[in-house]
């Protein structure tokens, strides 16, 4: 068998996943797919495939534009969540996004209603100013089409903070802002 980084012998595709979920477990971060083929000693395609089965083992992973994240459990920290929908151009997205995070709270996603495929889902996972700045820049770079342009502007974010108030908070910021239409708690 080949050796890794390490020097140690190739791991098998379950030593291989075992070790991703450590890793992602353990990260407060995302970690990117190109990080894990680097630390796994395999190519980027191999961990597609691996991530994929992790998640039909019902491992709580999700992908985001920056990376893998393992959903710890909950339960240790009461996180209040509420679905918010908004409705505002592409050119008020970056002041959508700061509104929310400066009052502690995180953006989980992005759903639309597509009229032919049902609710489209994207994970954001943006919990401050700089997640909301790199995730910009990722749309800018990319050229990537933000999902409420399908639907002229309207969409739902899962909002999430550890307390009501900080959800009250941004709720009543982007109600000022003309950005909020109505909130589910």
């Amino acid at each position: 068998m080949g050796a890794n980084r390490l020097g140690e012998k190739k791991m098998t595709g379950e030593e291989r996943r075992a070790y991703i979920i450590h890793l992602l477990k353990n990260s407060k971060e995302p970690i990117r797919g190109k990080t894990l083929a680097e630390k796994t000693n395999v190519s980027r395609q191999v961990i597609v495939t691996d991530i994929a089965l992790l998640k039909t083992g019902d491992e709580p992973i999700i992908g985001t534009n920056r990376g893998y994240l393992y959903i710890q459990d909950e339960t240790s920290t009461k996180l209040h969540r509420r679905v918010i929908v908004c409705n505002h151009t592409p050119e008020q997205t970056k002041l959508e996004l700061k509104t929310i995070v400066d009052f502690g709270v995180s953006i989980i996603d992005v759903i639309v209603e597509h009229p032919y495929y049902g609710d489209l889902t994207g994970s954001l996972m943006i919990s401050s100013r700089f997640d909301v700045e790199q995730f910009m820049n990722v749309i800018s770079t990319q050229e990537a089409s933000l999902l409420s342009v399908l639907t002229g502007g309207v969409h739902l974010h899962t909002i999430e903070a550890d307390s009501i108030e900080k959800l009250d908070g941004a709720c009543e910021a982007l109600q000022k802002l003309g950005i909020l239409l109505t909130e589910n708690t």
